[in-house]
């Protein structure tokens, strides 16, 4: 169980150090978002297979998006950088990919299958598919910017010059 949650973290912060630096920001973010994704995707990770919540995708996803947004404003205005440098790339290892392709893939078959029944099943899966990965991308939003803006007094001023923000 230890193991395959520090594999969880390992791979998604490997995965958020490789967004950001994409977009070439300071190296201390890059390190920060990494650090913010690991403990983010891992938290997912615990609620979703190791909690006797056994809590759906969407919901560990929100809840873990929460904790990546006030990491992300925390550590902030430690780094000096915007929070968002830190959150967005910490966020993207939790993309709902699986779910959009499959998603995209039963919308194919929608369409090149003929008789009434199986034209139901991959609409069915197109629709499951479809608002799993609706709902985990407004989760992932929510989630992150709600602390931007309930901590909006460190969030919005910690690259001032001359300010010292209170936590």
């Amino acid at each position: 169980m230890i193991l395959q949650i520090i594999e969880d973290a390992l791979f998604s912060a490997i995965a958020a150090i490789g967004f950001a630096s994409l977009s070439n920001p300071p190296r201390r973010a890059c390190l920060a978002s990494g650090l913010i994704a690991a403990v983010g995707h891992s938290v997912r990770f615990v609620l979703m297979k190791f909690t006797a919540l056994d809590l759906h995708i969407v919901v560990a996803t929100a809840i873990a998006s929460l904790i990546i947004g006030v990491l992300a404003v925390v550590v902030s205005s430690r780094t000096k950088v915007p929070a968002e440098a830190c959150l967005y790339p910490s966020l993207l290892p939790m993309f709902p990919g699986i779910y959009a392709y499959r998603t995209f893939g039963a919308l194919v078959m929608c369409l090149y299958k003929g008789n009434e029944g199986a034209f139901n099943h991959y609409f069915y899966l197109f629709a499951s598919n479809g608002f799993t990965c609706f709902f985990i991308l407004l989760a992932m939003v929510a989630g992150a910017t709600i602390p931007l803006f309930a901590m909006k007094r460190i969030s919005f001023q910690v690259t001032r010059r001359g300010h010292t923000p209170v936590l």
